[in-house]
């Protein structure tokens, strides 16, 4: 596929000293891709992503993927502080409201799958913004099909997730503490609904939200190490 480039300046060296682990999603919530391409290249506005998705699923690079983007802002997952130090950022053209485009998806699987090839990045380290930043994202949203992608073996997806699972608020945040969410309750309750099960909202916690975090938790729990610390 051709990669169109589009050069940010907004970009520094990666803090931990070592290569990409991980991909953040997100939306850019503007109105077009020309819109967002102008903002993620303004060094006025000092933020950036590796790759931009427009809605005819052309890509455009932006920043070097050796380099730190300045995608997720204050952001965290399992023992990494400093996603933008960890991570690739794929912006994908969307205000929030509306389906992805077919082209789109598909793009983005086929960078996925080139990105997580090169940089040997598991499905479980392919996140949503408002994974690593519950308390102040929700994108890529509600709209994003993350189950293509596990399907594809590009994203985690909990299998066999039992129904009737009391309904039990601390073992649901051990359990999303485990996957690598980090956050207040109400906000990591609404990441790991938008990520598994984007049409339940508001409280109360329901034992269909502790099945999914204690399969996912099970089956990719976050595992901090030599690589994977901030």
């Amino acid at each position: 596929m051709k990669l169109h480039t589009y050069p940010s300046p907004n970009f520094n060296d990666r803090r931990h000293g070592g290569s990409p682990d991980m991909v953040v999603l997100h939306y850019t919530a503007m109105a077009s891709a020309e819109a967002a391409l102008a903002r993620l290249a303004s060094p006025d506005h000092e933020v950036s992503a590796h790759y931009l998705i427009d809605p005819q699923g052309r890509i455009w690079a932006m920043v070097a993927e050796e380099m730190r983007a300045w995608h997720a802002g204050v952001a965290a997952w399992g023992g990494v502080d400093d996603v933008n130090s960890h991570s690739i950022g794929i912006e994908i053209q969307n205000d929030g409201s509306t389906s992805f485009q077919a082209a789109q998806m598909s793009s983005v699987e086929w960078l996925l799958r080139d990105i997580s090839e090169r940089w040997r990045i598991t499905p479980e380290r392919v996140l949503g913004h408002s994974d690593v930043a519950p308390a102040r994202k929700s994108d890529p949203g509600r709209w994003f099909d993350w189950l293509r992608l596990a399907r594809a073996g590009l994203a985690a997806w909990p299998d066999g997730v039992l129904s009737g699972c009391p309904v039990d608020r601390a073992e649901f945040m051990l359990c999303a503490e485990r996957v690598g969410y980090r956050g207040e309750f109400r906000d990591v309750l609404t990441a790991v609904r938008l990520r598994f099960c984007p049409w339940a909202v508001g409280l109360p916690l329901r034992g269909a939200d502790v099945a999914i975090v204690k399969a996912a938790a099970a089956q990719f729990p976050c595992i901090d190490g030599e690589n994977f610390t901030s």
